[in-house]
């Protein structure tokens, strides 16, 4: 059974979204990395990209496959984990803490309202 922290939101391209401020930190969920097995690579986006929802922004590479990681919201983003291009498997060994991949300035905040809460994706993961 996969870890679903209760305070987060939830993508059905299982992203996990969690507010900080005015920021959202984003990552992949503990179910995907799962799924994915050993990551080896990460391409992040350039601080500053504007995105749309559900706009590609990053790919995260497998042993298995290669994995497009799409916007939760549309923003900008603000930082990216640069620990990532050096340390890959942080997604795999705490993909809700170190493992994180970006943070967004949301256009619009109450978008998240629109988004899964972990009740609602363990549902969609059939969990």
């Amino acid at each position: 059974m996969s870890d679903l922290p209760e305070n987060l939101y939830y993508t059905a391209d299982h992203e996990w979204i969690r507010i900080e401020g005015d920021e959202l930190v984003v990552g992949i969920t503990d179910h995907a990395q799962d799924a994915l097995t050993d990551i080896v690579y990460v391409e992040l986006p350039d601080v500053g990209m504007i995105i749309e929802e559900n706009d590609e922004f990053a790919t995260v590479e497998s042993v298995k496959s290669v994995s497009g990681i799409f916007a939760p919201l549309a923003g900008s983003i603000t930082e990216v984990n640069e620990e990532l291009e050096d340390i890959p498997e942080l997604i795999n060994q705490d993909p809700y803490g170190a493992g994180w991949l970006v943070r967004i300035a949301p256009t619009d905040m109450d978008a998240v309202n629109g988004l899964l809460n972990a009740s609602a994706y363990r549902e969609l993961i059939g969990e």
